[in-house]
């Protein structure tokens, strides 16, 4: 006597003798695609980040200068830190950097892409406004390095024609800093702006038209309606853009040099300096761990006062 099975007509047999469906094969097969497709970006993230991560953590409890093997010396370099005042002072000017980069910056920002948002919605608009963030760091900083020359640069000629003295932009320890993150302030805002541009277009139009209802001014709607609603994509634009800011390198490297006396000589230059000028790699991969540590705190400590997961848009 036969044995006959329950099996749907369109399935196919597998080398156990189970059916198997069109749609499950279809998803084994997609499912062999994808991981065609990632194994390229799994291996040079694995390269690429996941190793020098595991190394740079490793060569934090060494010294090592490239002439010779590294040795261990357990918290030495971490002690060194603590006491290292040039550590501190470039921790310092990067904290001031970082404040005004991200309050100008995120102001700015947001007043534009409101702007665009009630004004123009054109695509040629959004392409000006974003330029500045497609020219190369270095460019950028090399043309306002030019521009902002105290001798022969246009700006202060501008403010020679109006009876201004000419300011020593990069020379004045009181205005390096400033300078350097308005040139970089300049770059991001377009790219910031795009991305709160974007998070206004989430915001349904009846909540407006209620408020306008109710006869709130342009003001108080801005207040009480924009900015709550805003919330989830302006936490991702400070923790994108402190975390950029703290990695503030190639303006300092091209204008000032960490000049003059310190002003701007943050972290991430310090870091370079000590790496790759000194070729004290074990000290600067241990201080290279420790910023690694501030930045996940201080994003951990901004998405959870920020409550970036909630939405006041019920």
């Amino acid at each position: 006597m036969t044995a006959t099975t329950n099996a749907p007509p369109n399935a196919e047999r597998s080398h156990g003798g189970q059916a198997v469906s069109p749609g499950k094969r279809r998803s084994l097969g997609d499912l062999k695609v994808a991981i065609v497709f990632l194994i390229p970006a799994t291996i040079g993230f694995v390269v690429f980040y996941i190793w020098p991560t595991l190394r740079g953590a490793y060569l934090s409890f060494t010294e090592y200068s490239l002439l010779s093997a590294p040795r261990f010396n357990g918290l030495a370099n971490y002690e060194r830190m603590v006491q290292d005042s040039f550590f501190w002072n470039a921790l310092g000017v990067t904290v001031e950097y970082v404040v005004i980069n991200i309050g100008v910056q995120t102001v700015l920002a947001v007043g534009i892409a409101m702007v665009m948002y009630r004004l123009t919605k054109s695509i040629t608009v959004r392409a000006v406004i974003l330029a500045p963030y497609l020219v190369a760091n270095v460019v950028v900083a090399l043309v306002w390095y030019w521009m902002l020359d105290f001798q022969v640069g246009i700006v202060n000629q501008a403010l020679g024609w109006i009876g201004i003295d000419p300011v020593a932009f990069f020379g004045d320890s009181h205005w390096a800093i400033p300078t350097v993150a308005g040139i970089n302030v300049w770059r991001h805002m377009g790219y910031t702006a795009l991305l709160v541009f974007a998070g206004l277009q989430t915001i349904p139009a009846y909540v407006y038209e209620a408020a306008e209802v109710d006869g709130a001014s342009e003001w108080k709607s801005f207040w009480r309606i924009t900015l709550p609603l805003l919330r989830p994509v302006l936490v991702m634009v400070l923790v994108v853009t402190m975390i950029g800011s703290f990695q503030i390198f190639d303006t300092v490297a091209v204008t000032t040099q960490g000049g003059p006396i310190n002003a701007t000589r943050v972290i991430y230059y310090y870091i370079y300096e000590r790496a790759f000028t000194r070729f004290d790699f074990g000290y600067a991969s241990a201080m290279a761990l420790v910023l690694f540590v501030i930045l996940a705190v201080v994003s951990l400590v901004q998405l959870r006062l920020l409550r970036a997961r909630e939405s006041d848009l019920a």
